[in-house]
């Protein structure tokens, strides 16, 4: 049986939005952020990224984390493929040069657009949106990603997909990097082809079902 740990108000989104594309059966574990609790070591603090029960599964006190009969992954995106390449299906690569399109597609966001877009949505979590450092580092990542931008939408213009002419995890993964951004409204109407790929990503029934629930978890 898969175990996902990670609150659904994390990158674990990721991978709950993946299990449900693929219709696999987990065991969701809810390890919050210990930076958002006051004392992450209290008694009756819930389970969080600093309890000795999850440093026991992943020492790097990072979430999500996986345990999937025994075999301990971390690094949401990389969980991701995996689980992709592991049950098949149309999510996953059918060639060699599919599954190195969407490693490569994968590192790039990871890369050269979560760094920069990770900033607009922290921002705003933390609210810091309103001060002026924080519009500084908002327009200074939104800067930053217009390039990124521009190349994912010339990309997108041949299919609509990240890899060949189907929603595989490529689009799962990018789609959920740049939805950090959807802040900067700007960004998507300069680029037409990444705007309706993003809206066509979450209109997804996987997609609903995952963001209701962490709309449903406690900021």
């Amino acid at each position: 049986m898969l175990t996902i740990y990670g609150v659904y108000r994390s990158r674990a989104s990721r991978t709950y939005w993946l299990a449900g594309e693929l219709g696999l059966p987990f065991v969701p574990v809810p390890v919050i952020q210990a930076r958002r609790l006051d004392d992450p070591l209290a008694a009756d603090a819930p389970l969080n990224t600093q309890s000795p029960d999850f440093l026991a599964v992943n020492p790097t006190g990072l979430i999500p984390c996986i345990d999937d009969g025994g075999f301990v992954m971390t690094e949401s995106l990389a969980i991701n493929l995996y689980l992709a390449r592991k049950h098949g299906g149309p999510l996953a690569g059918r060639t060699l040069t599919e599954e190195a399109e969407m490693l490569q597609w994968t590192m790039w966001a990871a890369t050269e657009v979560e760094p920069h877009a990770v900033k607009i949505i922290l921002a705003r979590d933390e609210k810091a949106a309103g001060s002026e450092q924080g519009r500084l580092a908002i327009r200074a990542a939104a800067r930053a990603l217009k390039k990124c931008f521009r190349r994912l939408d010339r990309h997108l213009a041949a299919t609509g997909h990240v890899v060949a002419d189907r929603f595989t995890v490529a689009d799962l993964n990018l789609a959920e990097v740049f939805r950090y951004a959807t802040g900067q409204p700007q960004l998507f109407d300069d680029a037409p082809n990444v705007k309706a790929w993003l809206q066509a990503c979450q209109a997804r029934p996987a997609f609903k079902a995952m963001m209701e629930k962490r709309l449903s978890e406690p900021e």
